[in-house]
């Protein structure tokens, strides 16, 4: 059975951190390139930060770049989310995504609250 769990959301002031984690199993996790996606309330998901599956090649958007950093242990079949300076308009429920070819998995997603 495929699972992606996302965890180390919360609420935090505004120029704050939290790091938030996703841990896969049930597929080849190395084999896929892993991605953070965030929504908020009223908006489409978005795309925050991709990693390839060896982690050679990594993607921001301009919004996030600079204070969020993706990263992933393969070994531990988990991908990490940095996220630095924090700002009350990433607050948002925050999904990783695995994807090879035209299989994808989603996770269920954590909640980041930024607010004072």
């Amino acid at each position: 059975q495929v699972q992606l769990v996302e965890s180390g959301g919360g609420l935090v002031q505004p120029g704050g951190s939290l790091r938030l984690s996703c841990a896969g199993s049930g597929f080849p996790f190395s084999d896929y390139a892993m991605s953070w996606y965030r929504q908020a309330p009223g908006k489409e998901r978005e795309l925050v930060a991709g990693i390839s599956a060896a982690g050679l090649y990594i993607n921001y958007p301009g919004s996030v770049r600079g204070r969020f950093t993706i990263s992933r242990d393969n070994g531990k079949n988990t991908v990490y989310l940095q996220m630095n300076r924090l700002r009350p308009e990433d607050t948002a429920v925050y999904y990783c995504k695995a994807t090879r070819t035209s299989r994808s998995y989603w996770g269920q997603g954590t909640q980041v609250t930024v607010s004072s």
